[in-house]
Formats: C-alpha cells, structure tokens, sequence
C-alpha cells in the first residue's frame, strides 16, 4: 500500500531540490587535490577530475575563469559550489583555483611565464624608464604591511614633500589580484595621472605570492598608461608581475631608492663638487687676471708708440709752420708790401721793426 507521506518528484525536480539543499547546507566550499584528465571544450568551457588517493570528483569552469595554468598532476586548491548536473552526474562548479604546493605553483609559474614571453610581454623595448624626480606617486598595497611601512619611511627619508596616493588592496589570498587590478585601473583613469604606479609587497612563501603570478594582473601591468615600478618579496622571489613591470624592485625598500635620489648623498656630492670647483674657479680667475694684465699692458705700449708717433709728426708740423711764419721771413731781411701797386698808389711796407709808407712812382715788368 502506497505511503501518503512519501514526496513524489519529478527527476528535474529531484536535481532542483537536491540543489537548493546543496547551496543552502555548501555554498561555497574549498578542497585541496590533484588536476586529472584536464582539458578544454571549444575554447570556452573547461572540465577536470580532482583526485586524492581515495576519491575523485568532476569540476567545471569557464576558461575566463582560469587565472594561473593547470595542467594534469598538479596540485590545486578549489574553491566550488556542489552542483547536481542535468543529467545525474555530481560535479563542482569552480569559481577560483590555485595551484598548491611549491612544485605546483613552480611548474604553474613556468607555463604562464613561457605564454607571456612568447606574447613578448617581458620584452626590454616595451619597457619604460621612470621619472627622475616624481612629484605624484601612486601606491598599491596593503597599508598594513610591514613592506609598506618600510617603503613610505625611505621614501621620507631619502627625499620627502612627494605626493603618495595609496590605494589599500589585499596582497595575498584569493581576491588579491582582482582589488590589485580594480586599483590599478582606477589610478590609470584618473585626470590628473600620476607619474608612475607602485606596487609593493613584503616577503612571504611562495603560496603567500602567488597573488603576483596572477595572469590578469600581469596582463594589467603589461598594460598600464602610467610607469609600473613592482618590488615583491625578497630580493630572491621573482613573481611574473616582477617581471612585466616597467622596471622592478627587489623589495619594497628597494623600489623606494629606485623611485626618488637620496637627498643627503646630493647634497654631499654637490658640496664635494663646489669644493673640487673652488680651486679651479680661482685658477681661472687668477689666469683670466694675468691675461687681463697682458693686454693691459700690450694696449698701453701701444698706445704709448702711438702717442709718440703723433708727437713725432706734430713736432715736423710745427717746425713747418715756424718755418713759414712771415715774420721769420721778415727778419732774413725781406719786406711784407701792402696795397695796390698802381702809379701813384700808396703802398705800406712792413719790415722786422718798422713800418713804411711810400708812394709808387713808376712799376715796369721784370
């Protein structure tokens, strides 16, 4: 006989209820495995099994959704929602992945970075150098950080007066690359744009990093309209947003010095040159005031032949003249006539001493 209480449903009521009790009691859950049977539908869908030594599960996500490379053997972290799959099969719906363990994030790393080299995105032509004195910098970090602190304190330290916008991002973990993208976008859209973009981070373990091997973040930077300047972890981890950036750090410390001079070190060095120039200077001037004296001197030589060139001449020109003065002519004798030498004309006569008048009597030519 039929139980009244027994739920009669439809097999696609079954799966919509099963659904519904699946994203009510596991939203969202996390699991740890390794990548089998991976591979990719019509370049848009992509379907892998993840396994551990006693079990294994069907996954699905879009390809977009795929952020760093997997591939089979790898050890990856999901985070899914269980779904129940139209046609009976169980499967988890991925919203992230990330490879897990150091050899996984390594081989991870080596194919994204083999992708974007061949892309040429780590080319030094594409590269750009930074300001040399920047007024307007542009940070990306968490301003909870150690590495963070460090920066801004060099930064005051070596030069100060900058002006720091900061944006305060996660750097690590799952919604790290996306808040790193969302800043980045927002300060290359800004009107007044900065003149070059910080991104910063202090050490950690490679999974701590990971966040940095993101490809749309990487694809972000490649793609900046202001200068990338990305110090990440210690001088020995190199990440792939290290490697796009326009120049990189080896630490956040490290991306201070690069970014502004250190002000006491100018100042010491433009006192040692004023002091090296010092000498130098005086040396000119005392050679400048010898070659001055020089042609002082030549200029008054010079002037001094001149002078007794025109004495030379103005005494030949006064013996001249005094040579021709009438009354030297006078006293050799001769005698100055005035008048008309007409018969019967009075003329004077001028000698040295006297004077004479006299009447013309008779004038016959010579």
């Amino acid at each position: 006989m039929e139980n009244q209480n027994d739920l009669r449903l439809s097999v696609s009521d079954f799966i919509a209820l099963t659904n519904q009790t699946l994203d009510y009691a596991y939203p969202s859950v996390t699991i740890e495995g390794e990548v089998a049977s991976f591979k990719v539908n019509q370049g848009k869908f992509v379907f892998f099994d993840l396994k551990d030594t006693g079990a294994s599960v069907g996954c699905f996500m879009t390809v977009w959704q795929l952020r760093v490379p997997i591939e089979d053997g790898m050890k990856v972290i999901v985070t899914a929602t269980p779904k129940l799959t139209q046609w009976g099969k169980f499967s988890l719906t991925i919203k992230a992945i990330r490879p897990s363990g150091e050899g996984s994030l390594k081989k991870s790393f080596e194919l994204l970075q083999a992708k974007l080299e061949k892309e040429g995105l780590f080319a030094d032509e594409r590269k750009r150098a930074l300001p040399g004195l920047p007024q307007h910098v542009a940070v990306i970090s968490s301003t909870q950080a150690a590495g963070y602190a460090d920066f801004v304190k060099i930064l005051n330290d070596r030069w100060g007066g900058l002006r720091v916008d900061v944006a305060h991002v996660q750097v690590q973990g799952e919604a790290a690359p996306d808040q790193m993208i969302r800043a980045l976008r927002y300060f290359n859209e800004r009107d007044d744009l900065p003149e070059v973009v910080v991104i910063i981070r202090g050490g950690g373990s490679a999974d701590d990093l990971a966040a940095f091997n993101d490809e749309l973040l990487v694809r972000a930077i490649a793609g900046s309209r202001v200068p990338t300047l990305v110090g990440v972890g210690h001088e020995v981890d190199v990440s792939l947003a290290d490697m796009v950036a326009d120049v990189r750090a080896a630490t956040p410390s490290n991306a201070a010095q690069l970014l502004v001079p250190d002000r006491t070190e100018i100042i010491r060095r433009v006192r040692g040159q004023v002091q090296s120039l010092l000498p130098r200077t005086e040396q000119a001037i005392a050679g400048e005031r010898a070659l001055v004296k020089s042609q002082l001197a030549l200029a008054l030589r010079a002037v001094d032949r001149r002078v007794a060139h025109y004495e030379v001449q103005l005494g030949s020109l006064q013996r001249v003249l005094t040579e021709l003065d009438p009354r030297r002519v006078l006293e050799r004798g001769y005698a100055l006539i005035r008048g008309m030498i007409d018969v019967g004309s009075v003329i004077e006569i001028e000698k040295s001493d006297i004077l004479i008048k006299a009447e013309v009597q008779n004038v016959s030519k010579k």
